[in-house]
């Protein structure tokens, strides 16, 4: 008779036979970094406690103290004070993300830092890529995410993570960034993201509504796993060195079917209406944060995931240090 119990006893015994374990270096933060007047700028988003909207020198001070507890990697997303049609500040040399990513790098040479590579937060219609009679256009997009993702490189960025779901863009800032000398660069893919209804609250954290319409026709429809295969094999070919899908939790059988595979690096994105959903639930006193955030994370672990973008990153890394 099989007795599942008996491994089950103790604390020792669980740690023992514990199949997947959720690792301090396995979390990258987000954070967002705001183009103002004022360096110290620091905004909390009402929908997502605990997150903030930071100037540049908050930024450097936020880092710090994060990476003080063990962090190991960021990733960042810009808030322009200007956007225009061609999201000029995505990869104006001195744009927030490329000062942000020279300060974090002089500061915190340590620390591995990874940019968002996308057009939304800084085109002034809201989408990620150039409009044209209502219609995103998919290749004259490139140019300008070739030209964003090189402007990160160039100002020091680790690992460069374009999100905005254009065919063929990872080729394009492959490219890009070998032609112009930074061959060792990698690409993080957002392989696989969906257009989800969990990324309200990133929305207003980031300023990224659209202004019109919606992003179904580049992001792929929550109902489909096998298109999944067909795009993460895509930016494999195109050379792709690690892949994102996003969001985590609801799509962890894609995660899986991924893991199963491919053998790169795989990411989980554990998106802000994931974290908000948890942070509400938990100030009602409708469940127990702390333990449904490790349980959570550790899903994304178990389904495949070597490495996870969460919010809640920091307060993992307490909770794994409290844990011993």
């Amino acid at each position: 008779m099989f007795r599942g119990r008996r491994l089950r006893q103790t604390a020792g015994l669980r740690r023992l036979v514990r199949e997947r374990e959720l690792r301090p270096q396995d979390l990258i933060q987000p954070y967002f970094v705001v183009e103002h007047d004022d360096p110290a700028f620091k905004q909390e988003v009402p929908s997502m406690p605990g997150q903030y909207q930071l100037g540049l020198e908050a930024l450097l001070q936020e880092a710090e103290r994060a990476r003080a507890q063990g962090l190991q990697g960021v990733i960042l997303f810009g808030v322009p004070r200007h956007k225009d049609e061609r999201a000029s500040r995505a990869y104006h040399p001195q744009g927030i993300i490329q000062q942000a990513v020279r300060s974090l790098k002089e500061r915190l040479p340590e620390l591995t830092v990874i940019t968002d590579v996308c057009l939304c937060e800084y085109t002034s219609h809201g989408h990620c890529g150039i409009i044209d009679q209502g219609r995103v256009l998919n290749d004259p997009t490139l140019e300008l995410l070739a030209e964003t993702a090189l402007s990160h490189a160039e100002a020091g960025a680790d690992v460069v993570a374009p999100s905005d779901m254009m065919d063929g863009r990872v080729a394009a800032i492959r490219q890009r960034l070998d032609g112009a000398g930074f061959a060792q660069t990698p690409i993080l893919s957002y392989a696989v993201k969906y257009a989800s209804g969990f990324y309200g609250p990133f929305r207003d954290a980031a300023q990224s509504a659209p202004s019109f319409g919606d992003r179904n026709t580049y992001q792929m429809d929550p109902a489909n796993r096998l298109e999944a295969r067909r795009e993460a094999e895509a930016d494999v070919l195109e050379g792709a060195d690690m892949l994102m899908v996003k969001p985590a939790m609801p799509y962890l059988d894609v995660l899986r079917d991924l893991r199963e595979r491919l053998d790169l690096p795989l990411a989980a994105y554990q998106v802000s209406g994931e974290y908000a959903m948890i942070k509400a639930a938990a100030s009602k006193g409708w469940l127990d944060e702390e333990r449904v955030v490790l349980e959570s994370l550790t899903s994304m672990k178990r389904a495949g995931a070597d490495f996870i973008l969460s919010y809640f990153s920091l307060e993992a890394l307490r909770m794994l240090h409290e844990s011993g």
